[in-house]
């Protein structure tokens, strides 16, 4: 796990992973790429945040969670991508019996 104070300064994507026993798991991304994760108290993000895939925009200041914006749009956009993903991949290729 990687710690807050591990990152720079400055605006990431957050993804909260999950959340059990007040504790939210969340990765961090830069420009596309995971750049760390931490456990953070679950409070501290926005309440309609708290749930498992939530897109936040945050800012880390001094190894410290400064501000966490939830994102609804992109949640919504993302989460439909990765049942896309999963429907397009879940389809058979037809088998010689099928033709």
């Amino acid at each position: 796990m990687t710690d807050l104070a591990a990152l720079d300064d400055g605006e990431y994507t957050a993804v909260v992973d999950s959340i059990e026993d007040g504790l939210a798991t969340v990765f961090f991304e830069r420009d596309g790429e995971e750049v760390g994760n931490a456990v953070l108290e679950a409070d501290r993000l926005p309440e309609d945040g708290k749930h498992a895939d939530a897109i936040l925009t945050v800012t880390v200041v001094d190894g410290d969670l400064d501000t966490a914006q939830y994102e609804p749009e992109r949640t919504t956009k993302r989460s439909e991508a990765a049942q896309n993903r999963f429907d397009r991949l879940s389809k058979r290729p037809p088998s010689e019996d099928d033709s």
